[in-house]
């Protein structure tokens, strides 16, 4: 590799990624504790360096470019790489300790989240995990838990949020259930299926008419308000339910329903709140969820 051509500048990039992260120089430079001019006068420079445009106005906020698209997952491995290398120089795996809470759903909890939680114990082993199992939103702000994951883009000014990425949602039924009545070839083909419903049903029955779905509310034959709990009805052939791709894999016996309509959008937001920056611990559980979960 010849060094003499790389030629970087990491606050440059710090303040691309805080930027894009938070929609808006002043609140990405709240986030790094920076003046708004100093921080604009960083992305500006980047720009310049660059030859591109990463970021264009939208009334009061901004938008990443397609450049930007392009390159932001490249500078979010950096900042990865920049963690690693901060971590094995410093040693502060070992000397960082406490406890934080991380609150997600209930599925998210059981299938996606032991592995990151194992990563953050091989990493950190002084950090004490506090797991607040829940499907509704916890108030970051009131200090009911540290971090939390989302599905929803959190509105509260004052908190720190990354979007991870989208997954995406489907109809999905076990194939006990198909064999006996037949698979759908249509939407009009599900008003002879039952449905397992997730509390409350109302609203799941609202977006699922809203995309084309004609589901009355007599098909919920059963209803719950825990995720694990209408994965496993799913399962064991009580009804077609909504669940994510990565989710389906996990339940041996389950196909997707009307594979080819479309899926429904399931953004995976990180959050936390303004402590991020100032505490060494949460801010390393942060960076490892972000990292196993993207």
């Amino acid at each position: 590799m010849n060094w003499q051509n790389i030629s970087f500048d990491w606050n440059q990039a710090r303040a691309f990624l805080a930027t894009a992260e938070a929609g808006s120089f002043s609140a990405a430079a709240r986030a790094l504790g920076l003046t708004q001019p100093t921080l604009s006068r960083q992305v500006a420079a980047l720009e310049s360096g660059l030859g591109v445009l990463l970021f264009q106005r939208v009334g009061r906020t901004l938008r990443l470019t397609e450049p930007g698209l392009d390159l932001l997952d490249h500078f979010r491995a950096m900042g990865d790489a920049a963690l690693q290398i901060s971590l094995a120089a410093s040693g502060r795996s070992q000397a960082v300790s406490g406890r934080v809470s991380i609150t997600a759903t209930d599925v998210m909890s059981a299938f996606r989240l032991p592995e990151a939680i194992k990563r953050i114990a091989e990493e950190a082993p002084g950090i004490e995990i506090d797991l607040v199992v829940s499907n509704q939103i916890q108030d970051l702000r009131r200090r009911e838990a540290d971090i939390a994951i989302r599905h929803v883009r959190p509105q509260e000014g004052d908190l720190v949020a990354r979007l991870l990425g989208e997954t995406t949602a489907h109809l999905y039924a076990a194939a006990s259930l198909l064999d006996r009545l037949g698979r759908p070839s249509t939407v009009d083909d599900l008003r002879e299926f039952p449905f397992v419903g997730f509390a409350p049903v109302d609203r799941v029955r609202s977006v699922l008419n809203g995309m084309g779905l004609p589901i009355d509310r007599s098909q919920f034959k059963v209803v719950t308000d825990n995720g694990i709990a209408m994965c496993e009805l799913v399962k064991h052939g009580l009804g077609v339910g909504v669940m994510t791709r990565e989710t389906s894999r996990m339940l041996p016996g389950v196909e997707c329903v009307l594979p080819d309509f479309q899926p429904f959008p399931v953004p995976v937001w990180l959050t936390t709140h303004r402590e991020l920056h100032t505490s060494k611990r949460i801010r390393l559980v942060f960076d490892i969820l972000a990292q196993v979960l993207r």
